[in-house]
This record gives structure tokens, C-alpha cells and sequence, in this order.
């Protein structure tokens, strides 16, 4: 009985820390996107034309390569503590990442509210993968 309980706690204790790494992934997203409609509403469009999507994704990476460097500031080393569990880390949590950013997408059009391009699944992978990237490198150097 006593291993089964070690084994249950072990196993809380990774979904703990892969939950702490989401979470701040989503905060830093969710400051990402308030700042973008702030801006967005702010200012003029100066033409129609969209920018190109590989010009906006190299964007999206660069912002969530600050947001991992301005996370490390905050909150020095990674909330997860396993090599392999850290691997998995930036497959998963970007991916949920993702899926929430594009949930919240999905919401602001049905509510016919202006919505950017980090709340589709694509933009907000790129966001959260390259701030997931610069905390491994980084985190438990």
C-alpha cells in the first residue's frame, strides 16, 4: 500500500509541475493578447493588407522568447524537475497553450469581437514552443 501512495504522489507531483509551466505559459499569452488588442485598437491601419504569416509566426516566437526570458527573471529555474518530463514539456504545454488561445479565438468571433492571430492554435503554439524552448535551455542551467 505504502508504494502505491508513493507512486500516487510522484505522479500528482509531475501533473503539479507540468500544470505550473501551462499556467504561466497561458499568463504570459493572456498578457501577449491584452497588449495586442490595446495596440490594435489604438492604432490606424495604415492599409489593408494583412502581414505575410511567416512574418507574423517569427514575430509570435520572438515575443514568446521574451516572455521565457522575462519568466526566468520573475520566476528563476523551471517548475518541472525531470529530464524527461521537461522534454515532454515543450510538446504538451505549447499545445494546450494553443488550443486555449484558440479557444478563446473561436469565443471572440462567435461574440463578433476583434480577434489577433495568436488566438488561433498555429500563432499561439509559436508563441508558448519558443518560451517553453528558452525556459529549458535556460531554466536549469
Amino acid at each position: 500500500m505504502e508504494i502505491l501512495a508513493e507512486i500516487l504522489f510522484q505522479v500528482l507531483g509531475w501533473l503539479l509541475e507540468i500544470a505550473g509551466e501551462f499556467l504561466l505559459q497561458i499568463a504570459f499569452e493572456g498578457i501577449a493578447d491584452l497588449i495586442g488588442h490595446g495596440a490594435k485598437a489604438g492604432s490606424r491601419q495604415r492599409s489593408g493588407k494583412p502581414m505575410h504569416p511567416p512574418l507574423v509566426a517569427a514575430g509570435y516566437v520572438l515575443l514568446g522568447a521574451a516572455a521565457g526570458a522575462a519568466s526566468l527573471w520573475l520566476l528563476p529555474g523551471l517548475f518541472i524537475k525531470s529530464d524527461g518530463l521537461r522534454f515532454a514539456n515543450l510538446i504538451i504545454t505549447p499545445l494546450l497553450s494553443g488550443a486555449v488561445m484558440a479557444w478563446m479565438g473561436s469565443w471572440r468571433r462567435r461574440h463578433d469581437k476583434n480577434t489577433l492571430r495568436i488566438e488561433t492554435l498555429t500563432y499561439g503554439y509559436c508563441f508558448a514552443f519558443s518560451m517553453a524552448v528558452v525556459r529549458f535551455v535556460w531554466g536549469h542551467a
